[in-house]
């Protein structure tokens, strides 16, 4: 590096910084083949390309690395020290391409590849497991993550790109958001079987208006329906409960804490062992939907691809 003297100081140049070549794949495997024949006549042979054409890859590339890496002995050409330590390079670079071939071609095949699906806390208890694991048994290599929070955490992670799709049923923001009907639930309300009401053929909603009600957590859409439905109805909640969670809801329930609305898939259990009874309340059950969602505009991979058109296709069976 030369220096310049300014006084008694030594004043470097400024240094720049290293070159990045911006070869090509073509490039290295004509490098390649060159290199192995020691011939530009039978390189382009084995390329099924021109000498000429040969010839200029090669300047090319020689001019991209600011290296020489052949030169002529005899009639002949042999490899540079630089151009063998390059080969040495390409070899390793174009043996981890040609490893790729058969990574990509099983993700086109749906042999492999991963997905993040996301749920609210009752579709992703108890709708969206059983989905998956007959899912699991068509594409076994596909490896596919659950993610269970409410709805607007969902949405957060939808819009975050951290979740590829979701199954949920209210959302907010459907402007963000392209929204595909996946099936049909309905929302119960549940007591204990000793309960004073259980059995009755016929209930009004304020016949309900003293109970005690156990409910989800304020971000839930099956507390947000439940309220709905009982302001319209006129029915206040004089008395009520946040457990948070659905399992907690049944014990406190079953314990004769209250009653509650769930959904009908989350207490089938319960109910056919007698554990909790559903009351035969006018306007329930609710009628609601799950849908599956995913942010507009955005590409999915080929395994979210493959879960989205899976779960449209079982709906179609389930009807």
């Amino acid at each position: 590096m030369s220096k310049r003297i300014v006084g008694a100081r030594f004043i470097a140049p400024p240094a720049t910084e290293p070159a990045h070549p911006d070869f090509t794949v073509h490039q290295l495997n004509v490098f390649r083949t060159v290199a192995h024949h020691l011939s530009y006549t039978k390189a382009a042979e084995a390329l099924y390309l021109s000498q000429p054409a040969v010839s200029q890859q090669i300047k090319t590339l020689e001019r991209l690395l600011d290296l020489h890496l052949f030169e002529r002995l005899g009639r002949g050409i042999v490899l540079t020290p630089a151009g063998q330590e390059f080969l040495e390079h390409t070899e390793r670079l174009l043996a981890l391409l040609a490893g790729t071939a058969p990574v990509v071609q099983a993700i086109h095949e749906l042999k492999r590849g991963s997905v993040l699906i996301g749920a609210s806390t009752s579709a992703g208890t108890y709708v969206v497991p059983p989905l998956l694991g007959v899912f699991h048994t068509h594409f076994p290599g596909i490896h596919v993550t659950l993610v269970v929070a409410n709805r607007h955490s969902i949405e957060e992670d939808l819009l975050a790109r951290r979740i590829d799709l979701a199954v949920m049923s209210l959302i907010e923001r459907q402007d963000r958001f392209d929204v595909e009907f996946l099936m049909p639930y309905e929302l119960v309300v549940i007591a204990p079987p000793s309960h004073r009401l259980a059995g009755r053929p016929a209930l009004h909603p304020h016949d309900l208006q003293q109970e005690t009600w156990l409910l989800r957590e304020q971000d839930s859409g099956t507390m947000h329906d439940t309220e709905q439905h009982l302001i319209h109805a006129g029915v206040p909640l004089l008395t009520s409960l946040e457990l948070g969670s659905i399992e907690a809801i049944k014990e406190g329930v079953t314990a004769g804490l209250g009653i509650a609305v769930l959904s009908r898939e989350s207490v089938a259990l319960e109910v056919a062992s007698g554990d909790l009874a559903i009351l035969n309340v006018q306007g329930f059950p609710l009628k609601r939907q799950w849908h599956i969602v995913r942010v507009k505009g955005r590409r999915l991979s080929l395994a979210a691809t493959a879960l989205r058109q899976f779960l449209l296709e079982s709906r179609t069976a389930a009807q």
